[in-house]
């Protein structure tokens, strides 16, 4: 909104006015005092109507005055808060915000309806004129206040919906802060990841994983580099923090590879030397079942008879998966060789799991064949010290402790009675025995949760 005012001038007809005077004073003084009534009232220009009709003038100037500085407050006030609006739906498309710009729109159309008014009315009037008269001048004056008191109430408008910005234009400002510096943050992790891969790639290592994963984020930099008014504010912070933990993922992973191979070559020689070792002691199986055969009933040796056989598959897959996982480290191609290298170290340790259960089974059946009294007061000490637990601080103990205390007894009674006989089953007697102290160890564990629950 724009108005023109321009300040009074002398005129042509004032300076004619003048000129007159100054002629007349050089005729007779008879003629002078015919002519100077007519140059003065008639002279073509101004009719002085005395002082009442300037102070009209000056009061009607005074209400144009005030009318422009309401003006200019206004339309500086509108200029200061369009760049807030902008501000705001730069950055946020919440409803919120969406509402604040269709409000300070409907605002735009009130300050372009009172401009209108003030720009008529200092139109209307030209206070400047010689002969304005004094009903004009006041006219001018009360068309002029009243524009001035619109402007005045869009103001006050327009100061109330400024204020009511304060959450709105705050976060949006901190968004505005984040901007660059998460710009420029991202480019510098795009930076040290580019330079983290080129020294790996100097050390003989190809990372091609890596590189292909840095290429992917070059659109993602072009988007950056295009910058938020073309992209969105929320948009480029956004795109700036997942290029920035994409990079320093990169960096990271690029600054370990020389040790993650290191790790590779070295898992590779350690596996190899474990199944190197396995297959010397599968070899000793078959001599342990032959001992068990012999001392001991079918149940004590049944479950192991496969462990030979199977021990010798799980060695050949284990050597077959080494070679995939050492031309996997060749290739450079580092989750395969890790990935093989994990299918190794299970089948080793599920070999090495069977081949050791042999030799613990017959140690174990040695034991309680030679003397089951030791198992039996182990068994009978666990049964005792939950049933003390149970009993503590109570006449009897709760049914859901008691009940399989009892059974865990009758259980183990059940496994002694067992023994009795010419080739007693020494085997199931002893997983009788570790499932009778489970039973135990679990009211114990029961018992003790409760009673710390409840104090």
């Amino acid at each position: 909104m724009t108005a023109t005012h321009a300040r009074p001038q002398a005129g042509a007809g004032g300076r004619t006015a003048v000129r007159d005077v100054l002629g007349l004073m050089l005729l007779p003084l008879s003629l002078l005092a015919a002519a100077l009534p007519a140059a003065v009232a008639g002279g073509g220009t101004r009719r002085w109507f005395g002082g009442r009709g300037e102070g009209q003038r000056a009061d009607a100037q005074a209400a144009k005055d005030a009318a422009a500085e309401a003006f200019y407050e206004l339309d500086s006030a509108q200029r200061d808060l369009r760049i807030s609006i902008e501000t705001i739906t730069a950055v946020d498309s919440s409803p919120a915000a969406r509402k604040a710009a269709d409000d300070f729109a409907a605002l735009g159309r009130r300050i372009d309806e009172a401009s209108h008014a003030y720009i008529t009315a200092v139109d209307a009037h030209d206070l400047d004129r010689d002969d304005l008269e004094p009903a004009v001048a006041s006219r001018a004056r009360t068309e002029l206040t009243g524009a001035k008191d619109e402007l005045v109430r869009v103001k006050a408008e327009l100061d109330r919906f400024a204020q009511g910005l304060g959450p709105l234009l705050g976060n949006a400002e901190t968004q505005l802060a984040r901007l660059a510096p998460a710009v420029e943050r991202a480019r510098q992790a795009l930076l040290g990841a580019s330079n983290a891969l080129d020294e790996v790639r100097a050390s003989g290592l190809r990372a091609d994983d890596l590189a292909a994963r840095l290429a992917a984020l070059a659109p993602e930099l072009t988007k950056l580099n295009q910058g938020a008014g073309q992209h969105g504010v929320p948009e480029t912070l956004q795109r700036a923090d997942q290029v920035l933990r994409a990079a320093e993922a990169l960096r990271a992973e690029a600054a370990q590879l020389p040790g993650r191979a290191a790790e590779i070559d070295h898992r590779l020689v350690s596996l190899r030397t474990r199944a190197e070792a396995l297959t010397t002691r599968a070899g000793s199986v078959e001599p342990v079942l032959s001992e068990l055969r012999r001392r001991f009933t079918a149940a004590c040796w049944q479950d192991l008879q496969r462990v030979p056989e199977q021990a010798a598959v799980n060695v050949r897959q284990a050597e077959e998966k080494l070679k995939e996982a050492a031309r996997a480290r060749d290739e450079q191609r580092w989750a395969d060789a890790t990935s093989r290298l994990s299918t190794v170290r299970a089948l080793l340790n599920t070999t090495d799991e069977a081949v050791s259960a042999a030799g613990d089974r017959l140690r174990r059946l040695d034991d309680v064949a030679k003397d089951p009294q030791q198992e039996i007061q182990r068994t009978r000490f666990a049964i005792r010290d939950a049933q003390r637990l149970a009993m503590a601080g109570r006449n009897t103990p709760e049914p859901r402790h008691a009940r399989p205390l009892d059974d865990a007894v009758a259980r183990l009674e059940r496994a002694i009675a067992g023994l009795e006989g010419r080739h007693p089953d020494y085997w199931h007697f002893l997983t009788e025995t570790e499932a009778v102290r489970r039973t135990a160890a679990r009211v114990v564990s029961e018992i003790r949760e409760e009673r710390g629950a409840g104090g």
